[in-house]
């Protein structure tokens, strides 16, 4: 793809999501989010391979209904009410409408079977983007109807934890792992996001951090499969330590940031008198340990014990700059000494 052309797609993206962060109007929300959508699909298709023209339909088809079901309540919603106002619906109808047209927006349980299919066809720079920047304008629409009710964020939530870990299980298919990876870390922000909004808030973004690491350390040494992961070493030997502790800050190990977020949740939701939820979320959890524990094992245990012939990789110059790396795998691992700091500056 062309330089011009690819700066043109990415300004787009930016612009979409930024329309979305600032309107109040419903129309206004829903023309940023549907930029976005016609932005990414270029991204997807630069590829001329048949696995990413079907991942691009499926993606544009699934996006298409959504935002016609979005389009649809903000309509009904203004009709009722007789205002566009994002903040304002008052109708369980058309505040249920909304959320789950976003829920399949982001690939939330049980609207998430296209999320890991149309990951499997992508590269993994646009399944990052995928992963991470196409989820801020849903999230930030859920974040503003807030609808009475929270039973449906609760529901949407824990099935999206178990989902997430139990689908996971058996796949070889790192893009598809990462795929389940992202809807259980969404179905921990859709939880906590009714009882605290800036919890939810610094779920996602240690979220960013981590999914930023770990796409990063598999797009320098090209890893598409599991069984691939065991010749990191020869490729650049330091990501043989750094990669098996980004995913387990991604499973929740303490003392890894990746803990913070889910600690803090499991407190929350212990202060709200939901005791029974908070201990099904994190007996869930331990789903999604499993599969990242399986891939830090297939990274470490299972590198041949003798050295290749020839020049190895790693003594060669790196072609890519490691420096955005370095500096969220460091954030990824060492921030929980910095959770009462983080606490301080937040209003929980």
């Amino acid at each position: 793809m062309a330089p011009p052309i690819y700066s043109a797609l990415i300004i787009s993206l930016g612009l979409g999501t930024t329309m979305t962060f600032a309107s109040t109007h419903w129309y206004l929300a829903w023309m940023g989010i549907e930029i976005n959508t016609l932005a990414i699909i270029p991204l997807m298709t630069q590829n001329h391979i048949p696995r990413a023209i079907e991942a691009t339909t499926k993606y544009f088809f699934v996006q298409a209904t959504a935002s016609a079901t979005l389009l649809f309540a903000g309509i009904s919603n203004a009709f009722l009410t007789g205002q566009w106002d994002i903040s304002y619906t008052p109708y369980t109808l058309t505040s249920t409408l909304i959320t789950l047209a976003l829920a399949m927006k982001i690939g939330l349980a049980p609207l998430h079977s296209w999320m890991p299919e149309v990951m499997q066809g992508l590269n993994l720079l646009t399944g990052l983007i995928l992963s991470t920047w196409q989820k801020l304008a849903p999230l930030y629409l859920i974040y503003q109807i807030q609808p009475n009710n929270p039973n449906i964020f609760i529901a949407l939530g824990l099935l999206s934890i178990i989902v997430g870990g139990w689908g996971g299980f058996n796949q070889v298919q790192l893009r598809k792992i990462l795929a389940y990876s992202s809807i259980a870390h969404l179905g921990w922000m859709i939880l906590i996001l009714s009882f605290s909004p800036p919890l939810a808030l610094l779920t996602i973004i240690i979220y960013i951090l981590m999914t930023f690491s770990l796409f990063s350390s598999f797009m320098l040494t090209r890893t598409t499969h599991i069984n691939s992961l065991s010749t990191t070493w020869a490729k650049i030997p330091i990501l043989t330590i750094s990669t098996p502790l980004i995913l387990l800050s991604l499973g929740g190990l303490p003392p890894l940031t990746g803990f913070m977020p889910k600690w803090m949740i499991l407190q929350e939701l212990t202060k709200q008198s939901l005791c029974p939820l908070a201990t099904m979320a994190a007996l869930s959890s331990l789903f999604s340990l499993y599969f990242y524990l399986r891939l830090s094992y297939a990274m470490t245990l299972t590198m041949p014990p003798n050295n290749p012939a020839g020049t190895l990789p790693w003594r060669l110059n790196p072609r890519h700059n490691t420096l955005p790396l370095a500096l969220t795998t460091t954030s990824t691992i060492c921030l929980l000494p910095m959770t009462p700091a983080i606490m301080s500056l937040m209003p929980f």
